[in-house]
């Protein structure tokens, strides 16, 4: 299974490429994708139409303002649709929330945070792992380096205190 990153705009690619680097990491394949909503919108309808084809399981779809990009992908597809809002905007990225998160009932997008391109990552690879027991292992080993660099950051600031 593979991941089809999609993008409204270049500009967004910083903000996804942790997500990327991560989807790698677990040995997920990705499909690194700009293409608008509302500019490329055949675009959009293409490479939705053909995902399972070429083997994508799921979407992070990723837009600032308006952000319908997450929306659109999912009209076209049963797949899961992961949006990212991105802070493009001076509000801050609210207006790219709640475009993505306020979705008709029965086409549904799996909203991540604001900028919240990693755990878009970590939740596809999630769904892959249902089905797939190597997944489950990699996230659980994930999860436990969480703990450790936390512990070690807990007994980092105690030093420090006691010093």
């Amino acid at each position: 299974m593979k991941v089809a990153v999609v993008m409204g705009s270049d500009s967004d690619f910083p903000i996804l490429k942790p997500a990327v680097d991560l989807l790698h990491q677990f040995n997920v394949e990705t499909e690194v994708i700009v293409a608008s909503a509302h500019r490329t919108p055949g675009k959009v309808r293409g490479l939705v139409s053909s995902a399972e084809e070429r083997g994508v399981g799921a979407f992070i779809s990723a837009a600032g303002a308006a952000a319908h990009l997450g929306g659109v992908i999912a009209s076209y597809t049963t797949l899961p649709v992961i949006g990212v809002p991105i802070n493009a905007t001076p509000l801050n990225g609210m207006d790219a929330l709640l475009s993505t998160v306020q979705m008709p009932s029965g086409i549904p997008v799996a909203t991540m945070a604001i900028n919240g391109a990693k755990n878009a990552a970590i939740f596809a690879v999630e769904i892959f792992a249902v089905s797939d027991m190597n997944l489950r292992k990699q996230l659980k080993g994930y999860r436990e380096k969480m703990v450790e660099e936390v512990e070690a950051k807990a007994a980092k600031v105690a030093q420090q205190l006691q010093a």
